[in-house]
């Protein structure tokens, strides 16, 4: 008898219930990167990672978007990290296009017997692919919905393990300041500089790349004072330069704040269990330079192995 439509659909949601996915949350710069190359390269070598950042999906501006660099992977293989390429016709890589291209991505992942790792802080993205039911003409994260529980799809796609690398906020601010002044130091305003001034640049819209923190901020010291003029009063450009810099350092932290709000309204509201590990001794070994090494293993990294043998032994 041959299959119909329907039940061809009927099977593939059944198969996608079954399949085992693992994902890691939480807001920029608390580890994330950190703790998914350590758990697929050091304790689960069949794994593969799915980039769920929604900049860090851009092809471009590298040190800019934070992309985790080749060296940092330890041959661990990432999907959907720098690989779109926006375009006219299809500029801004949306939650919609994450639902479609992070499911094939797993379906492929899983087909070589390999477990998945969702790792990134974009929560829109992240919904939007394990949610069963999808709207993409609601946002269920936006202020107007955020008392109405039922604005979420409780129910999943993949049977889920979550683990919230949670962090003190003092803390994680203090070391995103720190962060920022990093990228600087490895060459962030010369990449901006090729960003801006390339023959290719379109100045109109605020699609993609545009949106990424460290952009908006600086366009204007750019199209001002690297545009060749002259006269250019080196006291203003300095001043404009740390008026930018201060905009980013502010706009990351505010971004971190945000990301766990929508952590606690899929906690709260949808309903997903999340398993908590606290990065936050590790982040204040690091700045210290403390043994943040040790700390990462015992607080973060072991608690984080024994979550995740646990959901794939179930």
């Amino acid at each position: 008898m041959q299959s119909t439509g329907t039940d061809s659909a009927t099977t593939s949601a059944i198969l996608c219930r079954h399949m085992k996915v693992i994902v890691i949350m939480g807001p920029t710069g608390c580890g994330k990167s950190k703790l998914s190359v350590d758990l697929a390269s050091r304790f689960f070598p069949d794994s593969e990672i799915i980039n769920s950042d929604k900049i860090q999906v851009y092809r471009g501006l590298d040190i800019t978007t934070n992309k985790i660099p080749l060296w940092e992977r330890k041959n661990v293989r990432h999907h959907l990290l720098g690989e779109f390429q926006s375009s006219d016709s299809h500029p801004e890589f949306t939650p919609s296009d994450f639902r479609r291209s992070g499911a094939a991505v797993i379906s492929q992942i899983v087909s070589r017997r390999r477990i998945p790792f969702i790792v990134g802080g974009s929560n829109s993205f992240i919904y939007a692919l394990l949610a069963k039911k999808y709207n993409p003409d609601v946002d269920v994260f936006s202020d107007f919905n955020s008392g109405v529980d039922s604005a979420f799809c409780k129910e999943l796609r993949y049977r889920c393990c979550f683990i919230w690398v949670d962090v003190s906020s003092p803390v994680l601010n203090r070391y995103l300041i720190k962060r920022v002044d990093d990228m600087l130091d490895s060459g962030m305003l010369e990449e901006l500089e090729e960003y801006f001034l390339h023959p290719g640049f379109n100045p109109v819209g605020k699609c993609g790349l545009k949106k990424a923190i460290g952009v908006p901020e600086f366009e204007k010291y750019f199209k001002r004072y690297e545009n060749g003029g002259s006269g250019i009063n080196e006291m203003e450009k300095q001043a404009a330069y740390e008026e930018a810099v201060r905009a980013i350092k502010e706009n990351t932290c505010k971004l971190a704040t945000r990301q766990v709000g929508k952590i606690l309204r899929l906690r709260d509201a949808a309903g997903w269990e999340l398993k908590r590990v606290d990065s936050t001794a590790a982040l204040l070994a690091a700045m210290g330079g403390r043994k943040a090494a040790e700390i990462w293993e015992r607080q973060v990294l072991e608690p984080s192995v024994k979550i995740v043998k646990r959901f794939l032994m179930e």
